[in-house]
C-alpha cells in the first residue's frame, strides 16, 4: 500500500484510495458508518461554500472548497462501490457520455453556432434522454429540494418554453402583464383572511411572480434576495451603531 503520509502531491485517484481506506474495516470509525442520508447536508454546505468563494473572488478559497465538494462526490461513490452498484469511474463515464451526447455540435455533425441554438438542442436531447413526453414532465423533473425561489424561476422558464409566459410581443409586456399580476397578488394578500393558510397561498403566488419577474429582467431571484439580505444586515448595523434604533420604522431597513 502507498505511504500517503509522505507524498509531495496527490491526484483524484489518491483521494479515491484514501476514502476507500478510511471506510475500510480498519479505517476511521466515523467514516465507515456514514450513509448517503447522514452526509447529504455536508454536500449542500460545501456547495454553498464554493459559491461564497466565487462571490468573494478568492481563488485559494475556491480551490479548497472545490476539493471539499470533490471529497463528497468521491465519498458517495465509495458507498456505492461497497455495495457493488457503481464507483467513481462509472459516475465519470456517465457524465462524459452525457456531455458528448448533449454536444452534437462539437462531437458530431449538428450545426449550432449560437447560444440559443445550443440551448434548444440541449433541451430537446435532454427531454428525449429522460423520456419526457410532455412539457408537464419537464416541470415535474425540477427537483422539489431546490430553494423555492430557484425552483419557481426554473418552473417559469420551462413553462415559457411551452409558450406559457407573459406577452413577449408587447414591448411593455412586463409593465402591462407582470406588474398587473403582482398588483393583483398584493391586493389578494391585503384582502386575505386572518387564516394563515389563505394568506400563505396568496404570499406564495406573490413570491412566485416576483421570481419570474426577475427571470424576465435577466436577474437571478435567489441572488437578488441574497444581496438584499446582505444590505439589510448592513443597514441594521449602521442604524444600531447610530444609537438611535428604538422606535425606528421597519421600512427604513427595507428601502434603499
Amino acid at each position: 500500500m502507498v505511504d500517503f503520509q509522505f507524498k509531495p502531491n496527490y491526484t483524484v485517484y489518491d483521494l479515491a484510495e484514501i476514502v476507500k481506506i478510511l471506510r475500510s474495516e480498519n479505517g476511521c470509525p466515523w467514516d465507515k458508518v456514514q450513509t448517503h442520508s447522514s452526509i447529504k447536508s455536508d454536500l449542500l454546505e460545501e456547495v454553498y461554500e464554493v459559491m461564497e468563494a466565487i462571490d468573494a473572488d478568492d481563488k485559494d478559497m475556491l480551490c479548497e472548497e472545490l476539493g471539499d465538494v470533490l471529497l463528497q462526490v468521491v465519498f458517495h461513490c465509495d458507498i456505492e462501490r461497497d455495495k457493488e452498484h457503481f464507483d467513481l469511474d462509472a459516475a465519470a463515464d456517465g457524465v462524459c457520455k452525457k456531455l458528448i451526447l448533449r454536444h452534437p455540435h462539437v462531437f458530431g455533425d449538428v450545426k449550432a453556432d449560437t447560444v440559443d441554438k445550443v440551448l434548444s438542442n440541449w433541451d430537446a436531447i435532454k427531454k428525449e434522454e429522460k423520456s419526457q413526453k410532455t412539457y408537464t414532465d419537464t416541470l415535474k423533473s425540477v427537483p422539489k429540494t431546490f430553494p423555492a425561489l430557484m425552483r419557481a424561476e426554473k418552473l417559469g422558464k420551462r413553462a415559457a418554453r411551452a409558450g406559457i409566459d407573459f406577452d413577449d410581443h408587447n414591448p411593455d409586456c412586463i409593465e402591462a402583464d407582470m406588474y398587473a399580476a403582482i398588483r393583483t397578488a398584493l391586493d389578494n394578500v391585503r384582502l386575505a383572511d386572518v387564516n394563515k393558510a389563505d394568506a400563505s397561498g396568496d404570499i406564495g403566488n406573490l413570491l412566485m411572480l416576483c421570481a419570474n419577474l426577475a427571470r424576465r429582467l435577466g436577474c437571478d431571484a435567489e441572488e437578488c434576495l441574497a444581496d438584499s439580505c446582505n444590505d439589510f444586515v448592513k443597514r441594521f448595523e449602521e442604524l444600531e451603531a447610530s444609537g438611535d434604533i428604538s422606535g425606528k420604522p421597519a421600512g427604513e431597513l427595507y428601502s434603499y
